[in-house]
C-alpha cells in the first residue's frame, strides 16, 4: 500500500514507469463486474483495457517524442508530470490545452482521463481551501497542498467522484427518505470521519491509485452533513467499485475490426462507500456547507475546460473518418458531402477556438494565483460540445453510406472462401482496396455501434449538463454593459462609456 508522508516538505519526485503503473493496482481493490468479483484488475479480460488506455501516459513520459509535452521540469520538485504543473498565467493553459488534445489523439480520439481529473480537482480544491481558510481559520488548504504534493511525488493516478446518487431529484440531500442517497459523514472522531453513501459516474476509479471525492452540489445548513471533500486509496476498505458492462470492449474482442475498444477504453463505476474510515490529514471539508457551492462549481470550470479540449480532439477523428470515406467512396467532389464535412470542421475549430479564448482571456486568482480558464468561454464551448456532438455524427454516417452498418468484418478477409467476392464487390474508388475502404467503415461502426451509446450519453452529459452549462452561462454572465447599451439605444440613458466586456 502507498504511504502517505506525514511532513510538508520537498520531495524528490520520480515519474513512475508502466510497470510501475501496473504493479501499483494490484493492491486488494473490491471491484465487480457483471456481479463477479474482480482478482487483478490488471488481467481481467474486459476491464484491463481501460488499464491499458490509462497506462498510455506512463509509457509517453519517457518517450522522446512525447516526453517534452508530458514533462514539466518543475523548479522545486523536479521532473513530475505536466498534468500536475499549476497554471499560472494563459501559456500555461494553453500547454494544457495542447497536452489533453495530443494525448487525446495518441488515444485514438480517446481521452486519457487518469491525470487530467484528478488536477483539475486539486486545482479546485486549491482556490476553494484557501478561501474557506481565510474566512473561517481553517486549516485544509495545508491539507490540500500536502496531497498535492504526495500525488506529484508519486506520480500517481487520480479518478474523481462528484456526482451523488441523488435519489428523488427534486428534494435537498437532507430530505431523502433514504439519508444515504447522497454521501454523508456519519461518524466523527479524534483520528477522522466516517462516510456513507455512493457516487456515479466515477470515471477510471478501477485504474486510479487515488479517489478524489468533492460535493456534487451547493448545499444548505441542513446539508451540512453532506458538505464533505476528501481522498481516500482505490483499495481503502469499505470502497466498492462496481463497474458498468463494458460491451465496446466485449465486441473489440470478438471482432478484430474493432481496435479502440480493445486498446483505448475507460470505465465508469457505482462507487460505494460503506462506512469509509477517513484520516484527518485527507479531509478537505467536512460540513463548511457554505463552500459546498463554490467547490462545486469550480472544479467544473477547469474540468469543462478539459473537455472542450478533448472533445476538438476527438473531432479530429470524425474529421479523418468523414473525409477518407468522402475520398474512398469517390464523392469528395459533391456539393452536400463537402458541407457534412465542414459541419464536422467547423464544430472541431469552435471547441479548439473556446479552448484558446478561454486561455488568453483567463482570470488569475488573487489568493492562491492560479490560472482559471473563463468561466464563459469555457461554458460556451462546453455547451456548443453538448448540443451539437449528435449532429456532427449525423454528418458523418450522411457521408458513409449504409455500408456503415453493413459491411463484413475484417476477419472475413482471412477467409479462402469468401474473401474473392469482397475484394471484388466492396471496391471503391480506383487505388483503394475494399480492405482499406472496409476498416474505415468498421471504425465509423465501432463509434457508433459499440461506443454509440457510451458516447451519446457522455457527450450529453460528461463533465456536467447542457443544462448545467446554460446555468452557469446565465448565472456568471456580466450583463452590465448590455443593459447600458441597451438603455443608451433606448434613449432612457444620454450617453456610454467604454465596453468591459472583451
Amino acid at each position: 500500500m502507498l504511504v502517505y508522508p506525514s511532513n510538508l516538505g520537498v520531495f524528490k519526485v520520480g515519474l513512475r514507469t508502466p510497470e510501475e503503473y501496473l504493479e501499483s493496482l494490484k493492491d486488494g481493490r473490491e471491484i465487480y463486474y457483471r456481479g463477479k468479483k474482480v482478482s487483478d484488475i490488471t488481467t481481467h479480460e474486459v476491464l484491463s483495457a481501460a488499464v491499458k488506455h490509462a497506462m498510455d501516459l506512463f509509457k509517453l513520459q519517457f518517450d522522446p517524442k512525447y516526453k517534452k509535452m508530458l514533462v514539466y521540469n518543475d523548479p522545486e520538485y523536479g521532473e513530475i508530470s505536466s498534468f500536475y504543473k499549476i497554471p499560472r498565467n494563459s501559456s500555461d493553459l494553453k500547454d494544457r490545452f495542447k497536452l489533453i488534445y495530443e494525448t487525446t489523439r495518441y488515444g485514438r480520439g480517446m481521452f486519457n482521463i487518469i491525470k487530467a481529473i484528478g488536477s483539475d480537482a486539486l486545482f479546485g480544491l486549491m482556490i476553494v481551501t484557501k478561501k474557506m481558510d481565510k474566512e473561517l481559520g481553517t486549516s485544509y488548504y495545508e491539507r490540500v497542498m500536502k496531497y498535492y504534493n504526495y500525488i506529484v511525488k508519486n506520480d500517481l493516478a487520480l479518478a474523481v467522484a462528484q456526482t451523488d446518487v441523488k435519489g428523488d431529484r427534486s428534494l435537498r440531500p437532507h430530505q431523502q427518505s433514504d439519508p444515504d442517497l447522497y454521501l454523508r459523514i456519519v461518524k466523527t472522531n479524534e483520528k477522522g470521519i466516517i462516510v456513507r453513501g455512493a457516487k456515479v459516474h466515477t470515471t477510471q476509479a478501477i485504474a486510479a491509485n487515488e479517489i478524489i471525492v468533492l460535493p456534487t452540489r451547493a448545499m444548505t445548513e441542513k446539508d451540512k452533513e453532506y458538505a464533505l471533500a476528501f481522498a481516500i486509496p482505490a483499495n481503502t476498505k469499505g470502497l466498492k467499485l462496481i463497474s458498468r458492462p463494458m460491451k465496446a470492449v466485449e465486441e473489440a474482442i470478438k471482432d478484430p475490426s474493432f481496435i479502440m475498444g480493445r486498446m483505448n477504453v475507460e470505465n465508469e463505476t457505482l462507487t460505494v462507500f460503506d462506512d469509509v474510515f477517513v484520516p484527518w490529514e485527507r479531509v478537505f471539508m467536512a460540513g463548511e456547507w457554505p463552500f459546498a457551492g463554490p467547490l462545486a462549481i469550480t472544479f467544473p470550470i477547469f474540468h469543462r475546460f478539459t473537455a472542450i479540449s478533448y472533445r476538438a480532439a476527438m473531432a479530429d477523428l470524425l474529421i479523418g473518418v468523414a473525409k477518407l470515406l468522402a475520398e474512398f467512396n469517390g464523392v469528395d467532389n459533391k456539393s452536400h458531402i463537402r458541407r457534412d464535412v465542414v459541419e464536422v470542421i467547423k464544430y472541431k475549430e469552435l471547441l479548439r477556438s473556446t479552448a484558446i479564448a478561454s486561455c488568453d482571456l483567463c482570470i488569475i486568482d488573487k489568493l492562491t494565483k492560479i490560472a482559471i480558464p473563463n468561466i464563459i468561454i469555457t461554458n460556451v464551448g462546453k455547451l456548443l460540445a453538448n448540443e451539437n456532438y449528435l449532429n456532427v455524427v449525423k454528418h458523418v454516417i450522411d457521408v458513409a453510406g449504409g455500408l456503415a452498418a453493413t459491411a463484413p468484418s475484417l476477419k472475413d478477409f482471412e477467409s479462402p472462401e469468401i474473401s474473392q467476392y469482397l475484394e471484388k464487390y466492396l471496391v471503391g474508388k480506383k487505388g483503394i482496396t475494399a480492405k482499406e475502404r472496409i476498416a474505415i467503415f468498421n471504425l465509423l461502426r465501432e463509434l457508433i455501434s459499440s461506443f454509440g451509446a457510451l458516447f451519446g450519453v457522455a457527450m450529453m452529459h460528461a463533465e456536467g449538463s447542457i443544462e448545467a452549462s446554460v446555468i452557469e452561462l446565465y448565472r456568471s454572465y456580466n450583463y452590465d454593459s448590455n443593459k447600458e447599451l441597451a438603455l443608451y439605444a433606448s434613449g432612457l440613458k444620454k450617453e456610454i462609456l467604454p465596453s468591459n466586456n472583451l
